[in-house]
């Protein structure tokens, strides 16, 4: 006899869940990578443009000098480093290793850490903020 929708089991969802740090960070690498995809598509358009002419590469740079273009350029370099920091934790996970609950709740917060100063320290040493660079 077939069951009925009413009886039918149903599984967890999204409001079943407690949302915690290594849950956002699973969803932030996947998000970043995709970022990383139109980084580069945008970083090869630049390339282009330089190949292309004058006037377009001076342009394309008055974009990325502008606020939109530095936005741009902060969330790239942030989904680079970060996507970098957290693909090492999961090649040191796939070794076996830091796969208790607290030693992945406290990887969770060094990947946010090294990522918050590595980009803003990469950002610095570029002159990006002022008073930074070289």
């Amino acid at each position: 006899m077939p069951m009925s929708i009413n009886e039918r089991p149903l599984s967890p969802h999204l409001q079943v869940y407690k949302v915690e740090l290594p849950m956002l960070l699973s969803g932030l690498h996947r998000i970043t990578g995709l970022a990383l995809s139109v980084g580069s598509i945008l970083l090869v358009a630049w390339i282009l443009c330089a190949v292309y002419s004058d006037t377009a590469f001076v342009s394309m740079n008055k974009f990325f000098g502008g606020y939109i273009g530095q936005f741009v350029l902060f969330g790239w370099t942030f989904s680079l480093i970060y996507h970098s920091v957290s693909g090492v934790r999961h090649l040191i996970w796939d070794t076996g290793s830091l796969l208790d609950v607290e030693q992945i709740l406290s990887s969770s917060k060094m990947v946010v850490a090294i990522t918050a100063v590595l980009t803003l320290l990469a950002w610095f040493l570029a002159g990006g903020f002022p008073g930074g660079g070289a």
